[in-house]
């Protein structure tokens, strides 16, 4: 089932309907709402929008570096990620002011990838997402002078592990002593977690979905059973709980950002839910000032899209050899022909869903507790410090992360405003 593209396409028309014109920062001029909440279950699918294609291994990039720590656009840029290009050039840029000759973007990117030292230097955003996840600057210690730093990720993790009913399972990335030296303040300034005890019958349900069979599909259990059972699950490592996450935004770019903010969380919610063996229950956003960029506003009719024409229908039934086109008849009414396009599930809507994809991950080489990979519980303090090798990254984004059956409708272009 997928609720999520619906939620979403009815957000776009109601900035469209109800938004009011307002200035900002960029000089485009928006429409805007403010306050909307989208909320999507994780059994349903993985949330990445199916009415316009979206570059998952780009989302999956940007939030590695996020778990990473870090604010430098070198491992992005050399991870074919450039997102944030343009928010690093126009830093660099700004020096120039004044200047007839300023390097265009093209040469500044090269630079990146060649000059480790131009890339130290320019390549760094501040203390932006990464720096306030993973080394929130804490107090200097008088004696010493060394910083201590507050890694947020990892004390999540501590908690979800020794506390899971916290409700202090926080993340922030609003750093008010640090806002002047970010390149841009963060837009989806935080994110919360809960997580709640999952009952027998929901536990057992996981083991019946997944490929190892270990209960019989019984419903009159008696007690002694039920005690067996719940036995064989913690044997078996199957979670006890299911884990939640909410984050919230300050400003939403709803046609470009939102939807690489949607599945970005929904991402870290996986791979926390693995690394501390829950699942994925409840992925909610809830927005501020909602927008869409006045350069935007076609783009979003297109994916909002409009109702198929019987004959636009009928001749996406001519389009696909596997129908049986002997059930169109020449002369046919519109009603009937309707009909037929009905019984061959051809879309009414010019963007009508897919199904949203599956999500794997295959933890089998990420650090164990017991050393031994793929087998037993997963180090999860481990697994955060893995973040910050080169090799683990690269192997999360080539191999351990996969999306698969996913469908998506044709790219729709628009630009970026930094």
């Amino acid at each position: 089932m997928n609720s999520l593209d619906k939620q979403y396409t009815d957000l776009l028309q109601t900035i469209l309907d109800y938004g009011v014109g307002k200035k900002d920062r960029t000089g485009t001029g928006t429409k805007s709402i403010f306050g909307y909440t989208i909320r999507h279950n994780m059994k349903d699918g993985f949330p990445l929008l199916t009415t316009k294609r979206m570059p998952f291994r780009l989302i999956a990039t940007e939030l590695i570096w996020f778990l990473r720590g870090d604010t430098n656009i070198k491992f992005l840029v050399d991870n074919n990620c450039h997102i944030w290009d343009g928010d690093a050039y126009k830093k660099y840029s700004n020096h120039f002011i004044g200047y007839e000759d300023v390097p265009n973007k093209e040469w500044f990117i090269e630079r990146i990838k060649t000059d480790d030292e131009f890339a130290k230097k320019w390549g760094d955003l501040g203390p932006i997402y990464g720096a306030g996840w993973r080394r929130w600057n804490g107090q200097v210690d008088d004696i010493s002078g060394i910083g201590c730093y507050h890694d947020q990720i990892a004390n999540l993790i501590n908690d979800l592990k020794t506390n899971p009913d916290s409700r202090r399972l926080m993340v922030n990335a609003w750093n008010v002593g640090e806002l002047d030296q970010m390149t841009l303040p963060p837009c989806h300034y935080g994110f919360q977690v809960y997580t709640r005890e999952l009952s027998f019958e929901e536990r057992r349900t996981l083991v019946l979905e997944g490929t190892s069979y270990i209960l019989p599909p019984s419903t009159n259990w008696t007690e002694d059973e039920i005690k067996e059972g719940k036995r064989q699950l913690d044997d078996a490592n199957i979670p006890t709980r299911a884990i939640s996450l909410m984050f919230n935004m300050r400003s939403c770019d709803t046609f470009l950002g939102l939807p690489f903010n949607i599945a970005s969380y929904g991402l870290l919610l996986e791979i926390i839910a693995k690394t501390v063996n829950m699942v994925p229950d409840q992925l909610i956003g809830n927005l501020g000032d909602t927008h869409l960029y006045s350069n935007h506003i076609e783009q979003a009719k297109e994916q909002i899209g409009r109702e198929l024409r019987v004959d636009e229908r009928v001749c996406m039934c001519y389009e696909n050899p596997n129908l049986d086109l002997s059930k169109l008849q020449e002369g046919m009414s519109d009603e009937e022909f309707t009909k037929v396009c009905d019984e061959f599930k051809i879309p009414t809507r010019t963007r009508t869903p897919f199904d949203l994809p599956t999500l794997n991950i295959n933890t089998e080489f990420w650090p164990y507790e017991g050393g031994e990979c793929g087998v037993g519980p997963i180090d999860a303090m481990s697994v955060i410090k893995s973040f910050s090798d080169d090799n683990f990254c690269r192997c999360l984004l080539e191999d351990d992360i996969q999306l698969s059956n996913y469908q998506s409708h044709g790219t729709i272009k628009a630009p970026l405003s930094n």
